[in-house]
C-alpha cells in the first residue's frame, strides 16, 4: 500500500519479472530472479504468477465466458470442459447470467469481475491483484473479496492497492513511502506516524 509515486508499480514490476531490482535479491521458489532473458521471464511468469489488472485486459470480440476460458484454451483443455470451468468461476463472481455478453455490454464493475474470474481460474503459486477491486463499490468489493479469498484460501495473494477497506482481508500490510518500505506488519500494527499512512488513511483504524 502507498500513495501515487510511493513505489507500488515498481515493486509489482520487479515481482512480475518485468523490471530488475537496482539492489538486493529476489528469490522465487528457491530460484534467484536476476538478469533473465525475456523468454525465461515469460516462462517463470506463466509457471508461478497469476495477474489481475485494474485495466481489465479483456478481448473485445469475445464474450465474458470466452474471456475467462482463454487461459484454458492455451493449456489445451477441451472446449466443453473449459466452458464448464469458466462458467463456474463466473458464478463465483456473480456473473453467470452475463456469460454470453461482450465486454461492450458490461459495466466497468462487471468487466472487473470478469477479469477477476479469469485470474482466479489460473493455477498459480502467487496471485497478484493490481488495484483489482478499484472499479467496484463497497458492497460489491466485499462480495468479491469474500469469494476471492475463499477460492484462494491456501494460496499466496498480493494486493496492490491504496484502498484501506482491504485491510480487513489481509494478514500483513507492506507500506511504501517514496520507494522505501516504512511498515510491514499486521494491519493493526502498521505505524500510524508514517506520512503515507496519514495521507492515505487519515483516521482509519
Amino acid at each position: 500500500m502507498g500513495s501515487s509515486g510511493s513505489g507500488k508499480s515498481t515493486l509489482l514490476n520487479i515481482l512480475g519479472m518485468l523490471d530488475n531490482a537496482d539492489d538486493g535479491t529476489y528469490d522465487l521458489d528457491k530460484i534467484r530472479i536476476e538478469n533473465l532473458d525475456e523468454k525465461t521471464a515469460a516462462e517463470y511468469r506463466n509457471k508461478f504468477l497469476g495477474f489481475v489488472f485494474q485495466s481489465f485486459n479483456l478481448i473485445t470480440y469475445k464474450n465474458a465466458l470466452e474471456n475467462v476460458a482463454l487461459p484454458l484454451y492455451y493449456q489445451g483443455i477441451p472446449r466443453k470442459e473449459r466452458q464448464k470451468t469458466a462458467l463456474s468461476f463466473l458464478e463465483k463472481v456473480g456473473l453467470k447470467d452475463w456469460a454470453t455478453h461482450l465486454p461492450s455490454e458490461l459495466s466497468g464493475g462487471q468487466k472487473q469481475r470478469v477479469a477477476i474470474a479469469r485470474g482466479l481460474l489460473k493455477k498459480a503459486s502467487i496471485y497478484i491483484f493490481d488495484e483489482a477491486t478499484s472499479a467496484l463499490d463497497v458492497e460489491n468489493e466485499r462480495e468479491i473479496m469474500t469469494a476471492l479469498l475463499e477460492t484462494l484460501k491456501n494460496e499466496t495473494v498480493i494486493f496492490v492497492t491504496h484502498r484501506p477497506a482491504l485491510f480487513e482481508y489481509v494478514d500483513k500490510v507492506l507500506m511504501l513511502e517514496k520507494g522505501r518500505v516504512v511498515g510491514f506488519d499486521k494491519p493493526s500494527k502498521i505505524d500510524e506516524t508514517s506520512t503515507e499512512f496519514r495521507e492515505l488513511f487519515g483516521g482509519f483504524q
